[in-house]
């Protein structure tokens, strides 16, 4: 059974962890709720890996960064494979062929049956098919004003567990209107206690970070708190 997040003990996400095995490790030991992995389509295959491809040429690039095309890929089922049973990811679906969600799909069910994981998307249709999976806890992910206004009459007739919305679109109105409809508001990118501690004090109950020093201090603090609820009641 999954855990409610609350302001005071939020969700803790390990941004792109799951895209690297050495990451995937620190993440775990150090406790985050939630690994995400970025999961693409690539000629037949389900690649796990943030960089995009360049069409015919062997090169994945970003904003800032290239890297080598030809190499062998890390694929989802790799991942499925060494990633430990305590550890829940988040597989963040990007664009890709129509069929692809479906094949994510069986892939968990194959390679992981029974166990908890969330999917997330900023393309929502590619979330379908994961609403009548059980274990899946289905995240619409917002990243500007235009799918802000866009998302909200979907999330009462679809089935939407959470949201993940980047942190420039969040105020707290727009974090209590969201609040009321799902349980779990997830943001993005926050990398700083300060930024971290004003959006918990607009509610905001999950943060994605880059920093996993800062999700460390997070874990430990709700730590703390459970363990004092526990002497308390003692």
């Amino acid at each position: 059974m999954r855990r409610k997040p609350t302001a005071a003990e939020p969700f803790t996400i390990a941004h792109r962890a799951g895209n690297e095995l050495h990451l995937l490790r620190e993440a775990c030991e150090a406790g985050v709720d939630l690994i995400e992995a970025d999961v693409r389509y690539h000629r037949g295959r389900i690649e796990v890996r943030h960089l995009k491809t360049m069409g015919p040429v062997p090169v994945l690039w970003d904003r800032w960064r290239l890297a080598r095309g030809w190499t062998p890929r890390f694929l989802l089922e790799d991942l499925l494979a060494v990633a430990p049973a305590d550890c829940e990811l988040m597989l963040d679906v990007k664009g890709g062929a129509g069929h692809f969600p479906g094949e994510v799909v069986r892939t968990v069910r194959r390679l992981m049956p029974g166990r908890l994981y969330t999917v997330c998307s900023q393309y929502w249709n590619l979330l379908e098919p994961f609403h009548e999976e059980p274990e899946a806890r289905v995240v619409h992910s917002i990243g500007s004003a235009r799918m802000l206004r866009e998302v909200l009459p979907r999330l009462a007739p679809e089935r939407c567990d959470a949201v993940s919305i980047h942190k420039k679109l969040l105020s707290p109105a727009v974090v209590a209107d969201l609040l009321a409809r799902v349980d779990l508001v997830m943001t993005w990118p926050v990398n700083t206690a300060p930024e971290l501690r004003r959006l918990q004090a607009w509610g905001v109950n999950g943060f994605i970070s880059d920093s996993l020093p800062l999700l460390r201090e997070v874990v430990a603090e709700r730590a703390a708190n459970t363990a004092g609820k526990l002497r308390s009641t003692g």
